[in-house]
C-alpha cells in the first residue's frame, strides 16, 4: 500500500510539472526548429549515401510507422530502414525471445535486422529522418522515445505519464544506457526528465547524444 501511495503521489506531482512556463516552451520550440533544421541539412549527404546502400538490399529506403506522441496523439515517425521489409510480420514469432520486461521489445541478435541495419542502428543513423518530425512539431530533439500503440496498451497509469510531453529523438534514457536498461529504468528516467526538464538539461542531453554517436563502441551502442 505504501508503494501504491508513493506512486499516486508521484503521478500528482508530475502532473504539476507538466505545465512549464511559456518562456521555456517557446524556447524549446525555437531550439527544436533551429536544431532540427541544422540536423536535417547536415544529414542530407549521409542519408543519400545510406539510401544507396539500403536500396541494394532491396525494399524501401525509408520506414514509416505510427507512433504515440504527446497526450496519446498518434503521428507518423520516419526512419531509415534497418530491418527486412516484413519485419513487423515476423515480430509475433519473436515475442518469446524479448529481452526486456514491460511494454517494449528488444533483441540483441534480432534476425530481422539487415547487415547495414546493424551498423546504422549502432550509431543511431536510422533516426536521421526524425529531424523532419521535429520540424513538423510531432517530436522534440529531447524527450521520451515515442511508443507503439500495442506497447501503450500495456502501460499502467504511472507509465502513461511519459506522454505528458512531446517524444524526442534523444532523451535522458538514451544517454544513460539505453539498450542496457530495462523498461522500468526507461520509465523512471523519462519521468525524471519531465520533472527536471529545463533548457540547460536539454542542451546537456543533446551534447551527450552527440558524444555517444561519435564515440560509441560495440558495448555501448544501440541495437
Amino acid at each position: 500500500m505504501k508503494a501504491l501511495r508513493a506512486e499516486d503521489d508521484h503521478i500528482k506531482n508530475l502532473n504539476g510539472f507538466s505545465q512549464k512556463s511559456i518562456f521555456y516552451l517557446c524556447a524549446k520550440r525555437l531550439f527544436d526548429l533551429l536544431g532540427g533544421s541544422i540536423g536535417l541539412i547536415l544529414s542530407i549527404i549521409p542519408m543519400l549515401f545510406l539510401a544507396m546502400v539500403i536500396k541494394k538490399d532491396g525494399g524501401p529506403i525509408f520506414f514509416a510507422q505510427e507512433r504515440i506522441g504527446k497526450n496519446g496523439r498518434p503521428f507518423t515517425m520516419y526512419k531509415l530502414r534497418s530491418m527486412v521489409p516484413n519485419a513487423d510480420d515476423m515480430k509475433d514469432e519473436l515475442l518469446e525471445k524479448n529481452e526486456l520486461h514491460g511494454g517494449m521489445f528488444k533483441m540483441k541478435e534480432d534476425p530481422r535486422v539487415t547487415k547495414i541495419g546493424r551498423m546504422i542502428r549502432h550509431y543511431s543513423l536510422d533516426e536521421l529522418p526524425q529531424f523532419w518530425n521535429v520540424i513538423k512539431g510531432d517530436m522534440s530533439l529531447v524527450g521520451p522515445r515515442p511508443c507503439l500503440q500495442r506497447e501503450l496498451l500495456k502501460y499502467s497509469d504511472y507509465d502513461k505519464q511519459r506522454l505528458l510531453v512531446k517524444p524526442g529523438i534523444s532523451g535522458l534514457w538514451q544517454v544513460s544506457g539505453r539498450s542496457d536498461l530495462d523498461f522500468a529504468d526507461m520509465i523512471r528516467l523519462d519521468l525524471q526528465y519531465i520533472e527536471e526538464r529545463s533548457a540547460m538539461n536539454d542542451i546537456k542531453i543533446c551534447l551527450k547524444t552527440v558524444r555517444l554517436v561519435f564515440f560509441s563502441n560495440k558495448k555501448t551502442g544501440a541495437y
